[in-house]
């Protein structure tokens, strides 16, 4: 009896052994949501206006991730997000000054579904806008 046990649990090594190729094809691990940089979604963007100073859109859109040294006219804020097994897709907004008043800005604007927050808003290549309108600061 003890005989015929283990021929049987090596036989079901030995075909789970093989097997274990198949089994990693059909086994999906969990991957998580990545998000990195910063968030700057329309809410944020429509609260900018022409003439803010450097400090003023600091405190709405929070510390640029990229400053470059050779264009201090210019502040870049990158996010980038990749939803568990899928392309990392990535937005850009560019801060540009005309010496420390705001004086335009560019980029990928995310436009959030009805119903969603800010941060629950999907990535979709059809919600970009190249276009993002600031009024001047008198016009609040």
């Amino acid at each position: 009896m003890r005989s015929y046990l283990a021929a049987a649990l090596v036989a079901t090594g030995l075909v789970a052994g093989c097997s274990f190729d198949s089994v990693v094809g059909v086994v999906d691990p969990y991957r998580i949501d990545i998000r990195q940089g910063n968030y700057v979604d329309q809410e944020m963007l429509s609260q900018l206006r022409r003439g803010m100073s450097r400090d003023q859109v600091r405190y709405v859109l929070g510390s640029p991730l990229v400053v470059d040294m050779f264009r201090k006219d210019r502040w870049d804020y990158v996010y980038s997000l990749r939803a568990g097994r899928s392309e990392a897709e990535q937005r850009v907004i560019s801060v540009y000054f005309d010496g420390d008043a705001l004086d335009r800005v560019e980029g990928d604007v995310e436009v959030a579904q009805p119903g969603e927050g800010a941060e629950g808003a999907a990535m979709t290549a059809g919600s970009r806008s190249r276009v993002v309108e600031i009024p001047p600061a008198d016009s609040r």
